[in-house]
């Protein structure tokens, strides 16, 4: 009995032995980086056995860079490590606390990993698909804090100017889509672009030669940012302040809240900028030698507010219905004084006077963007989408120009104009997609355009004493423009080779009529728009793509509309109401290759037009008149050179080379304009990471002089400049921008005819802004710069 008893306690002492030596440990610490001292999330640290070297459990820190977790093991050791950086291994601390609290851990960067790493993921961004070239800037941590638009300047053949415009490969006609479709995110009429920011971005597909199944229109191709699906839920958002001079002050502050069926999202913008432009012209009529020259400068400043409300609702896990709203308003005022000087056959000065105007503006704006986008489960790119997107643009103007006489002939005179404009834009867009299996692909759908406009303006000269309507130049306009567009593609992708074919029809029904003089202008027609395109991997590092669409370019309102601005009197721009559409068709040949960590992308292209649009001037007593006219065909057939290289990983250089050589051939009035010329533009962007985590960015831009139908186009040099520093952890970014570094953006162009010249000269000068930008939830620090101009 007393032996089972020692037994029986025996065995308790050793139990508790046991279980004392496997108590419950609390292991807790915090992981930075070295130098900045900023935490490192996402880390891992790991328990491994002694003995076998075999991990036993382990955690990962959280955002903040701590860690906090229970364990268990007797015989360990600690190790901590993450993607870029030295493993730390830490052995068995001698102690018997419970709680071992290792305090700050610094870890390293790993030259050679991170230069892997790093490079890679910079470099390694571009893939072909079927008709597009895919750049994955979501994934460069050098854009983080910027906003779209700066992230769109950092994509080869892709620049922003100073007033937000996007261009491809130097063309303008570029149409902005996201996530596949028309949205108020991209339009040209809002705060656009400057609300996304780049961790919003997931990548920027590029369509320089579009298939079948998007909008015939815009010959330069399509730029379609993709957002990442990630879900925020709570309450997230961002608050910016710029300033700059000339003067560009704005406040902007962005809202999201999300749950499980709700994502309500806003922004309130508002600030006063000013867009300076020095002018100068000189007309000389070479029938007597006489000419006018003028110089001055003009002013259009804007108080400009924005309002931006909308929401998603997710009816169930396949299913989102989106509902979106904006509200502008634009108050301008435009202020100009141009200096004129007239002189005779002899270069005599005979006359000159100064021209001063006074032009106040209302231009309020309304758009809205209805969504339904359903998710078939059978796979993720089995999906139905309807939008419609609804966009009012007015503007209340009145304008007062006076005419002072400074020496020589009397030029004294007043004149007064009053623009009442209103458009409304209306876009109802249906597209199925349906994959039969992983290969093989169905896409079809259509799309209806309303278009309609009211131009109502009228000029009054003073005469006697009192103003007197000038009817040559004073009518209401009326355009109304509806298109009707069916498409259907087909597509096969295999894992090497792939092709897509497909056909668009569209009617354009196009009605224009000048009510004062009931000059009408009825278009209607029905246009095919085929396309094709086919791909090739031969390898990891060399991938082939080939496509050809035809495209159209319908006259904008400004191209039809026979009335415009009369500044300056004696250069006056006008449109004309019966200009027919350009027809492109368009063939591509572009390869991607991969040298060392380096991708290089190379193509060739070739596109024909027929009944292209040129202005034309028409010269009378020194009086310049542009007038848009379809003149003949042009041949144009082009190089294309773009890679982004990173030599080290704090340094980067994306560059951009487009060369071109074109034939014109056409006759206007029994004027004959054939004609054969080449152009080229080039971009170089140079990225910088510098120490204390500041980023610093210059581009370079060159474009070529080219020969024009009537004269030539000087060439154009200029640089911008950038720099970043992240502040509270990557929570706030302060930026500095210069545009024109140099003040070398000068745009010069001349029109040398048998009787008369024409030399014209502009240009913006340097802009320079300083922002501010805090990110607060989960939301990101983001750049508000306003909505664009009309």
């Amino acid at each position: 009995m007393i032996a089972r008893l020692y037994l029986l306690i025996g065995l308790f002492l050793l139990s508790v032995t046991a279980v004392n030596a496997q108590q419950t440990k609390l292991l807790k610490g915090k992981v930075v980086e070295e130098g900045n001292q900023y935490p490192v999330a996402f880390a891992t640290i790991m328990i491994g056995d002694n003995d076998t070297k075999q991990a036993l459990t382990g955690a990962t820190t959280a955002e903040d860079g701590s860690f906090n977790f229970e364990f268990t093991a007797d015989n360990y050791y600690i190790e901590i490590s993450f993607i870029g950086f030295e493993k730390k291994v830490i052995t068995q601390p001698k102690t018997n606390d419970q709680v071992i609290d290792l305090g700050t851990i610094i870890l390293a960067p790993d030259a050679q990993q991170l230069e892997e790493v790093v490079v890679q993921g910079e470099v390694s961004q571009t893939e072909f698909k079927l008709d597009r070239r895919v750049f994955n800037v979501g994934k460069d941590l050098s854009t983080t804090g910027a906003s779209a638009l700066e992230v769109l300047n950092n994509v080869p053949s892709v620049n922003v100017n100073i007033e937000g415009a996007v261009s491809l490969r130097g063309s303008t006609g570029v149409q902005m889509l996201i996530n596949g479709k028309p949205s108020i995110l991209a339009s040209d009429e809002g705060n656009a672009l400057g609300t996304i920011t780049a961790d919003m971005i997931e990548r920027v597909e590029v369509i320089t030669n579009p298939s079948a199944k998007y909008d015939a229109e815009g010959t330069s191709g399509i730029i379609n940012i993709v957002l990442k699906k990630e879900e925020r839920k709570g309450l997230n958002g961002s608050l910016s302040v710029n300033t700059g001079a000339p003067n560009n002050h704005s406040l902007g502050l962005s809202l999201n809240k999300r749950s499980e069926k709700f994502n309500l999202f806003s922004q309130l913008g508002a600030g006063y900028r000013e867009l300076p432009n020095d002018v100068e012209s000189i007309n000389r009529d070479l029938t007597d030698n006489s000419s006018i020259n003028s110089f001055g400068e003009e002013f259009r400043n804007e108080t400009f507010y924005n309002f931006v409300l909308g929401a998603d609702y997710y009816v169930d896990p396949t299913s989102v219905i989106t509902l979106s709203g904006n509200v502008a308003l634009e108050v301008e005022d435009q202020p100009s004084t141009t200096n004129f000087a007239a002189f005779d056959s002899n270069n005599i000065l005979t006359s000159q006077w100064q021209r001063t105007e006074v032009t106040e503006a209302t231009n309020p704006k309304f758009q809205y963007e209805f969504q339904y986008k359903k998710d078939f489960e059978d796979n993720e790119d089995h999906d139905l989408l309807f939008s419609a997107l609804g966009n009012f643009f007015g503007k209340d103007q009145s304008s007062d120009f006076l005419d002072e006489t400074i020496s020589g002939e009397d030029r004294d005179n007043s004149q007064k104009t009053r623009t009442d404009f209103k458009e409304s834009v209306f876009t109802f867009k249906l597209d199925y997609t349906k994959p039969f299996s992983e290969k093989w692909t169905m896409e079809t759908g259509s799309q209806y355009v309303m278009n309609d406009v009211s131009n109502d303006y009228e000029v009054e000269n003073l005469v006697n004493g009192e103003f007197v309507t000038d009817p040559g130049l004073t009518n209401i306009f009326e355009f109304d423009q509806k298109v009707l567009a069916f498409y259907g593609t087909g597509a096969y992708e295999g894992e090497k080779w792939g092709l897509k074919g497909g056909l668009r029809v569209e009617n354009t029904d196009l009605n224009t009529l000048l009510t004062n003089t009931n000059e009408a202008n009825d278009q209607n027609y029905t246009n095919f728009f085929p396309s094709a395109h086919t791909s090739y991997k031969f390898s990891e590092r060399v991938s082939l793509q080939a496509g050809y669409s035809k495209r159209i370019y319908r006259p904008r309102l400004w191209d039809l509309n026979p009335f415009f601005n009369i500044r300056n009197n004696f250069n006056i721009r006008q449109g004309n109401p019966n200009l027919l559409p350009e027809f492109t068709d368009s063939y591509e040949l572009t390869s991607i290759f991969f040298v060392g960590k380096t991708a290089m992308n190379f193509g060739v292209y070739y596109r024909k037009t027929t009944d292209v649009i040129e202005r034309i001037s028409f010269f009378e007593n020194n009086v310049n008149t542009t007038r848009p006219e379809n003149i003949g065909t042009n041949d144009a057939t082009g190089v294309e050179f773009n890679t982004k290289y990173s030599p080290a990983r704090w340094l980067t250089f994306n560059l951009d080379l487009n060369y071109n050589s074109f034939k014109r051939e056409g006759t206007f009035e029994e004027t004959v304009f054939d004609f054969s010329a080449d152009q080229w533009s080039s971009k170089l962007n140079t990225k910088i990471k510098l120490p204390l985590d500041i980023d610093m960015e210059a581009t370079g831009n060159y474009r070529s002089s080219y020969q024009t139908v009537q004269g030539q186009v000087a060439e154009n040099i200029f640089m911008d400049l950038g720099v970043r520093k992240k502040l509270l952890k990557g929570r706030a970014v302060l930026n500095m921008s210069i545009r024109d570094v140099f003040a070398s953006r000068v745009f010069e162009n001349t029109i040398a005819q048998n009787d008369f010249e024409v030399y014209n000269r502009s240009q913006r000068g340097r802009f320079i802004s300083f922002g501010f930008s805090y990110g607060f939830g989960k939301g990101e620090a983001m750049e508000f710069s306003g909505a664009k101009r009309f």
